[in-house]
């Protein structure tokens, strides 16, 4: 069986069909509007993205963490923010568990 070869880039073919277009000129370019002008509609729908959650169960926080710390749970591949939290989130359950341990 013949592997499939992968389309890389523009064939000759594709840049010989483009080729007789004119450059564009000041004005050329003075004649042009805005994308969301244009085509208000698509940029919109472009615009409105995900959307919020139904049932957020994460907050959105600025915090500033170490570099050492960063470079670590990046080399660590993707999800590497989830790990962070997953982290955090053991390192709470031992204070927590430790704190009802010596008040008990």
């Amino acid at each position: 069986m013949k592997k499939a070869k992968k389309n890389i880039g523009y064939t000759a073919e594709d840049l010989r069909e483009v080729s007789d277009s004119p450059e564009l000129t000041e004005a050329d370019f003075a004649k042009g509007r805005p994308f969301a002008e244009v085509f208000p509609d698509l940029a919109a729908s472009i615009r409105r993205g995900r959307g919020p959650s139904k049932a957020p169960t994460k907050k959105l926080i600025s915090l500033r963490i170490s570099p050492e710390v960063i470079d670590y749970f990046k080399s660590t591949g993707d999800g590497w923010q989830s790990r962070i939290d997953e982290t955090l989130r053991k390192a709470v359950k031992q204070k927590t568990g430790k704190r009802k341990a010596s008040a008990g």
